[in-house]
């Protein structure tokens, strides 16, 4: 099959270059379509600054105030609770025995911490 497709892409360029120059503006599309999914820090910073009334700059400046208060929360082992959102949290995880990909090998993986999020039930029901 990967041979099947390797011969149509090679004999396509040939034969239909308008095709070629039809599917490249598509697959921009489908990439930033895929990049619009994630809200970015300074795209929160604009919603902010609009429902607010706020500047950009005094909007940036709480934006990384909350963040920076809800990091330090969940490394000093608090739980952060979000309305409507959520709760960030942070849950020990047990030592266990795992098994190396490459050689099939066991290894001892040691307790430690990770970070848990739990969907608020008004966002899930939303959903």
């Amino acid at each position: 099959m990967l041979l099947t497709m390797t011969k149509k892409s090679s004999k396509a360029p040939a034969k239909k270059p308008a095709a070629k120059a039809a599917a490249k503006p598509a697959a921009k599309k489908t990439a930033t379509k895929a990049a619009s999914t994630k809200v970015a820090k300074t795209q929160l910073v604009e919603l902010v600054a609009d429902k607010t009334g706020l500047t950009k700059k005094q909007s940036e400046e709480a934006v990384s105030a909350m963040l920076d208060a809800v990091v330090s929360a969940v490394k000093g082992g608090q739980s952060v609770g979000l309305p409507g959102l959520g709760t960030l949290s942070v849950k020990a995880t047990a030592a266990r025995t795992g098994v190396r990909p490459g050689t099939s090998e066991k290894i001892q993986i040691p307790a430690g911490k990770k970070v848990a999020f739990k969907v608020a039930s008004t966002l899930k029901g939303n959903l």
